[in-house]
């Protein structure tokens, strides 16, 4: 069937401050009275969680999410979520915490375990309705249908997805930023890069996806910098970087992702590498090997952060080393740096090849492609 489409259901309340209406917004937007709340230790300790659970009457709290969320951590919750029985999952966190929860919500309907629904719409049952705050600047999935879960066994990672995995609603507050750590506004906000730059690179494009994929890359390049500098300071980064991770997430959720995460997503699995961090490590090389189908928009991206060459080709080589120095400048580490050892490379390299948005990708990536991308990056000191 011809035609593009968009789908974005998620109703978003956007703005600084917001988390203190947060009872009045689940009365006028969601209407549910019992709550299951996910999320993370390091929010429960930074005091985050407190503000939003002190406006709720009646919430159950799972806060053994980790990075990566693994399919026997989502499991577990799946078996308290239908003993206890709530109207509503709250997803609490960075993107971790917020695919964990769309997939807990899943399991709150269907039987059996996650590894279950991997693929596209496998549950028989809509899962409970998600309401998703995230509190870093790089997760996007506040607004996409898609839970990646990593399975133990396997070392690989799943995508569970479904028109109906979209949340709900999305509370979007620049304020939770406040306290994000400078290594973490970083990573994060370089996740929300690459989500950008995949969306308007990928195959499945639009000029929807385009569009907004273009501000999205606009907002971020304009303040990640000063959002890593001084994220409690300065207002005007906090809830730009933040519009620009929210506004790549529906260009993602509505285009695909390519190369970048089809690396990414298999070293969190083997590594358990932070997703934030694989992906600015891996951004400029896929860059590089994609260059030659899509040099035309490299040259815009170039464009938006200032940078000029001569032709296409010279202006896509000019951003891609921008985003190198890009990463030095917010102190991401080396891909060697990880623990990575040269002889998981052929291991990463077939998972890559193995990953669902590999057809994605705009130029076509096999097995060796990725292998020779690896090796680039692990040769970077």
């Amino acid at each position: 069937m011809n035609g593009v489409r968009f789908h974005a259901p998620t109703r978003i309340v956007f703005g600084n401050g917001v988390m203190s209406q947060f009872k009045d917004i689940i009365k006028t937007e969601i209407g549910a009275s019992s709550f299951f709340l996910v999320t993370d230790e390091g929010i429960i300790k930074s005091g985050i969680a407190e503000r939003l659970i002190s406006q709720l009457s009646d919430v159950t709290v799972f806060d053994e999410v980790e990075q990566n969320p693994k399919n026997n951590t989502v499991d577990r919750a799946g078996d308290e979520i239908r003993a206890v029985k709530p109207d509503c999952v709250i997803g609490l966190g960075g993107g971790s915490a917020l695919d964990a929860a769309k997939a807990i919500a899943l399991l709150a309907t269907n039987p059996g375990k996650i590894e279950d629904y991997e693929g596209k719409a496998r549950y028989t049952q809509p899962p409970l309705p998600v309401l998703a705050v995230p509190t870093t600047c790089g997760t996007g999935s506040e607004v996409t249908w898609v839970s990646v879960i990593t399975h133990t066994a396997r070392k690989f990672k799943m995508s569970i997805k479904g028109p109906e995995m979209f949340p709900a609603v999305a509370v979007v507050d620049p304020d939770l930023l406040s306290t994000l750590p400078p290594h973490l506004v970083a990573s994060t906000g370089l996740d929300a890069l690459t989500h950008a730059v995949e969306a308007l690179t990928v195959k499945p494009a639009t000029f929807l996806t385009d569009f907004i994929a273009l501000e999205a890359l606009k907002l971020i390049l304009h303040s990640i910098e000063a959002a890593y500098r001084d994220i409690q300071g300065n207002t005007l980064a906090r809830e730009e970087i933040m519009k620009g991770s929210l506004v790549a997430g529906l260009a993602f959720g509505n285009a695909d992702v390519g190369g970048v995460h089809c690396l990414s997503e298999s070293v969190g699995a083997i590594l358990d590498t932070p997703h934030g961090i694989a992906n600015s490590i891996f951004l400029p090389f896929v860059m590089e090997f994609n260059v030659p189908v899509v040099a035309e928009k490299y040259a815009k991206i170039a464009k938006l952060a200032g940078l000029q060459g001569e032709n296409d080709v010279a202006s896509a080589m000019t951003l891609i080393e921008y985003i190198k120095n890009l990463a030095l400048k917010l102190d991401i580490p080396t891909f060697r740096e990880t623990g990575v050892q040269e002889n998981q490379l052929m291991e990463i390299a077939l998972k890559s090849f193995e990953n669902n948005s590999n057809s994605s990708n705009p130029r076509e990536a096999t097995a060796q492609a990725y292998l020779n991308i690896l090796q680039k990056a692990y040769a970077e000191e």
